[in-house]
């Protein structure tokens, strides 16, 4: 069964990447929550009725890396099983590593990826989840 309008939280503080990014997950029948830094994906995950589906994570934010933000994510119970997806601009294998470690679904290059094929990716996690879950 799959999931109707996914909703992807997309974290990225680069203005015109934000918004192409959401501009593209729209073209693809999903919806999106814009965040333009880590404390304000926060705050909304604090005052959603309905978590989103996913997190596209830029890793580097002006105001806490994905590291930090990964942390608080995992700290709350009702966020630790959202799917996120690390999206950077570099990847050393312990950054790699840790995020994962943090339970970051997958860790991709910007430069190695068209929006298209992260956003068939995220497609993919969810439905994913969808039919993995059992409760």
């Amino acid at each position: 069964m799959s999931i109707q309008n996914p909703t992807i939280m997309v974290v990225e503080d680069e203005t015109l990447l934000l918004q192409a990014i959401t501009k593209k997950i729209k073209l693809s029948n999903m919806d999106v929550l814009s965040c333009s830094s880590g404390q304000q994906a926060i705050d909304y995950l604090n005052n959603l009725d309905e978590l989103p589906d996913a997190v596209w994570l830029d890793y580097y934010l002006k105001d806490m890396n994905g590291l930090a933000f990964m942390q608080k994510l995992k700290a709350n119970p009702k966020w630790e099983n959202i799917p996120v997806l690390v999206v950077s601009n570099s990847a050393s294998p312990d950054k790699v590593n840790t995020m994962l470690g943090l339970g970051a679904k997958k860790y991709i290059l910007k430069a190695e990826y068209r929006l298209d094929e992260i956003i068939k990716m995220i497609k993919d996690f969810i439905s994913n989840e969808g039919t993995s879950k059992e409760q």
